[in-house]
């Protein structure tokens, strides 16, 4: 598969996504809501149709396709997966987070209204996206939503991304009268497995949940999901250190002055650029069972391992 082709799809998948988001987070309340306040729904709709490549969303609509899943509810799923991750950024923005000003080249939630509202603007999209997942058009069968919605619930909180979050924020010093908590190279990849790879692999393992797949081919996008995930932390890492502001859309070396654990940080430049080398060959490994089918796949392995922003 060429760049051109895979970047075509990227933005297809973009432009769906971006669309049935609009329609859901419509001002008009829809049965079982009393009332949807216009300046919250505005605030949600600011977090989530900012731009962005909507690449988790991409992972679904790609995993799905392996199996045929008709494209409408995948569509659903990755809408639901991308109200969880602007959720998570909406509020790591946050002056008691990460206390950043600027996300994709735009005043953060909190600047462009203000702290209370951005607060209920994530709140409202963690809710939001079990909603989605809730409906019929994510797929006919009901127990095959309540283990979207499991799946989902399991990378998003305690022991997912959130518990991530707090680790993140623990290796940071911001509790124990700022004592910095010293991470491994394991313990630094559980983090990161945590916070930003659980959301990634949920993407990729929800096609699979949505074509009832076998256990064996579930497995393997588990896989490859994960890899995914952990080149994507790394290849954030090296733009955070590499990268310029201008490009990334958001300040660019915060990781470094905030003291944050990194595998950059531990294995240093040179050794994590090889490192995520070797794990686009990983993915592509891990993508053997499905054959040419997987093409996008492996193409989506190398963006993350070269992407620039």
């Amino acid at each position: 598969m060429t760049t051109e082709t895979f970047q075509s799809q990227l933005t297809s998948v973009a432009t769906d996504t971006e669309s049935l988001l609009t329609r859901l987070l419509g001002d008009a309340a829809v049965s079982g809501e009393l009332a949807r306040p216009k300046r919250l729904a505005e605030a949600m709709r600011y977090a989530t149709l900012n731009g962005g490549k909507r690449f988790r969303p991409f992972l679904v609509a790609a995993s799905s396709a392996l199996f045929d899943v008709p494209r409408e509810r995948a569509l659903m799923v990755g809408a639901a997966l991308e109200c969880v991750h602007c959720y998570s950024l909406v509020h790591d923005d946050l002056p008691a987070m990460d206390d950043d000003d600027l996300r994709r080249g735009l005043p953060t939630a909190h600047k462009k209204f203000d702290e209370a509202t951005a607060i209920l603007a994530g709140d409202g999209l963690l809710t939001f996206a079990f909603d989605i997942l809730a409906r019929p058009q994510a797929h006919p069968d009901p127990a095959v939503r309540i283990e979207l919605v499991l799946a989902l619930a399991r990378n998003s909180g305690l022991g997912g991304m959130v518990g991530g979050q707090m680790l993140d924020l623990a290796a940071e010093g911001r509790f124990d009268n700022g004592k910095r908590q010293s991470l491994d190279e394991q313990g630094v990849a559980t983090l990161q497995a945590m916070k930003t790879g659980a959301l990634l692999r949920f993407g990729c393992v929800a096609g699979g949940i949505l074509a009832q797949a076998s256990a064996d081919q579930r497995a393997a996008l588990d896989r490859y999901g994960d890899i995914v995930g952990k080149a994507f932390q790394i290849a954030d890492d090296l733009l955070d250190v590499e990268g310029d502001s201008a490009t990334l859309g958001k300040a660019a070396g915060k990781d470094a002055e905030a003291g944050k654990a990194t595998l950059v940080a531990v294995l240093g430049i040179d050794k994590a650029k090889a490192r995520l080398k070797s794990l686009v060959s990983e993915a592509e490994a891990a993508l053997k069972p499905f054959g040419a089918k997987a093409a996008v796949l492996a193409e989506a392995a190398r963006f993350v391992a070269e992407r620039k922003a």
